[in-house]
């Protein structure tokens, strides 16, 4: 990125230093920005907060007069009361940036912010965050979903570029939609190999990790090279006892999971017969397999 397209030097303050938070905070004063204010309820945050950004936590409304750059980096659940509660301290937001980094929310939560003069910004950063200090490394080259006024767009997407990071344009009214999109993918991810370490170690396996990486990042590879030609496995290879012997083994060692693997063999059903890699014959034997219907 050209020097002459960078954003000016901005005095930047996070509420809530948390994992993301103290992450990105960290990330804008590695691209040349001050960290000058944050703040965080939790003892986790405060000692990130001073860990990570060198800062003694404050009140909320102290980073607001303090910053140019305001990071809400929040839960969800919390987001629409924190930005009416600064509001209505009376904090100065007029001319401020003020960026929440959810991904489900676009910018109609920070109205009351915007009401009060201040600049929106939404920066979500499409990553897993531990609170380890690898988060800062991970940063380096993943997107952030994007949503800002157009005239603000070309600042949202430089500070992302100075974090390193790839600028993703998200229409506002599709944000709920890319979250869930993201959400699924990921969360539902680390459920699934959660289930099938704790099935493995039932039946003796000693380190389920070594047995499931290589198939798992297998896995991975070919559905972003390959999408859902990629899929391998019984369901797209029609093998209907093998799917009934999965769920009658699931029914018994573990009921709860049972009903996840035939709600996303019905899916995975769906999707490979519409793609035409599963026969119509064959899903109907898995229909049987299944004991409901994958026909949507």
């Amino acid at each position: 990125m050209d020097t002459r397209d960078r954003p000016a030097r901005l005095a930047v303050g996070v509420v809530g230093a948390g994992r993301v938070g103290s992450a990105l905070g960290a990330a804008l004063a590695r691209a040349g920005h001050r960290v000058v204010a944050a703040s965080g309820v939790s003892d986790s945050s405060r000692e990130r907060a001073a860990e990570r950004l060198g800062l003694t936590p404050t009140r909320p409304e102290d980073v607001v007069s303090k910053s140019d750059l305001i990071l809400l980096t929040v839960p969800d659940d919390v987001l629409p009361d924190l930005v009416s509660g600064l509001v209505g301290t009376g904090a100065d937001l007029r001319g401020k940036l003020v960026a929440h980094t959810s991904g489900a929310y676009g910018l109609a939560v920070l109205n009351p912010a915007i009401k009060a003069g201040a600049l929106p910004l939404a920066l979500h950063p499409v990553m897993t965050f531990t609170g380890r200090d690898d988060d800062l490394r991970r940063l380096v080259g993943i997107s952030y979903g994007v949503t800002a006024p157009d005239p603000l767009r070309p600042v949202a997407e430089a500070l992302v570029i100075e974090m390193e990071g790839e600028p993703v344009w998200i229409e506002d009214e599709d944000r709920a939609l890319y979250h869930a999109a993201l959400a699924g993918a990921a969360n539902h991810m680390v459920t699934l190999v959660a289930e099938s370490s704790e099935l493995l170690e039932k039946i003796g396996v000693e380190q389920p990790g070594r047995m499931l990486g290589p198939l798992l990042g297998a896995a991975l590879e070919n559905v972003l090279r390959l999408g859902i030609a990629g899929l391998t496995g019984p369901v797209v290879r029609g093998d209907a006892g093998t799917v009934r012997k999965h769920v009658d083994a699931l029914i018994l060692a573990a009921p709860e999971a049972a009903d996840a693997y035939v709600a996303l063999a019905r899916l995975t059903a769906d999707r490979a017969l519409a793609a035409g890699l599963l026969k119509p014959e064959a899903a109907e034997r898995l229909l049987d397999a299944l004991g409901g219907n994958i026909w949507t």
